[in-house]
């Protein structure tokens, strides 16, 4: 089920058999020169709403905008300061709360989002925490790529140059779900260099065309449809496993 595509009517009448909702995270960012601006918010959308067709679940709009300062250096990128992230978020949460879901699941597709989503966590629960009162809510956070198996997968299919940005697995993802949007470039080099990630001058200098130890050229259509299959199988057991708490 869907939550745009719901009346408020529907949704009143699911509230009385769930109070579970998944909200697809991520960030509009490079992700060097194969892949497409929205792959860290693509790859939650596509990986929940599969997971929807397949299971009982009830999948939010997708938070398309991240905190991703540090790839302002690349055209396209939007970003959020931490601050305007962790007030976004906070709002979603009490909006969704205040009609009685008590088990809020992030389904994350961007690395740089997590201590920022893990603090404003902290800063929710905080106010329940000083004014005595119980939390009516428990809140999760889960990177799709950390859903039991999907790591296990991705090393298999890319032994060498899967890396951390601009990964040959998140781009085969949005391959299999987009084929109309496949792109193909020279990587050079073939795997990129690592380091570390500051400010998005520093990022540009140290990675010239975005990607972060990876071979995005790696992907292809049929590995995306592989690790989407194991990621829905895998986000159906742990949502139910979150429910059950």
């Amino acid at each position: 089920m869907l939550l745009a595509k719901s009346t408020w009517r529907e949704i009143d009448e699911r509230l009385k058999s769930s109070r579970t909702v998944i909200i697809p995270i991520g960030s509009n960012e490079q992700h060097g020169p194969m892949g497409l601006l929205g792959t860290d918010w693509m790859c939650p959308e596509i990986i929940s709403h599969a997971a929807e067709k397949a299971g009982n679940l009830l999948i939010a709009p997708t938070f398309n905008i991240g905190m991703a300062q540090h790839h302002l250096g690349f055209a396209g990128t939007i970003s959020l300061r931490p601050t305007t992230f962790m007030s976004a978020i906070e709002d979603w949460v009490d909006s969704l709360a205040r009609h009685g879901f008590d088990r809020i699941y992030f389904l994350n597709g961007h690395g740089g989002n997590v201590a920022t989503i893990e603090a404003t966590f902290s800063q929710i629960y905080s106010h329940y925490s000083y004014s005595g009162n119980p939390c009516p809510f428990i809140l999760k956070l889960r990177n799709w790529w950390d859903l039991p198996g999907v790591l296990r997968l991705c090393a298999k299919l890319y032994p060498k140059g899967h890396g951390s940005h601009a990964t040959p697995s998140e781009i085969a993802v949005t391959f299999a779900a987009y084929p109309d949007f496949v792109k193909s470039a020279a990587m050079e080099p073939q795997i990129a260099p690592d380091g570390p990630i500051r400010d998005a001058l520093d990022y540009r200098a140290r990675f010239a065309d975005g990607r972060i130890g990876s071979d995005s050229s790696l992907a292809t259509i049929e590995q995306g449809q592989q690790i989407i299959a194991a990621a829905v199988t895998a986000l159906i057991d742990d949502v139910a496993k979150f429910e059950a708490e």
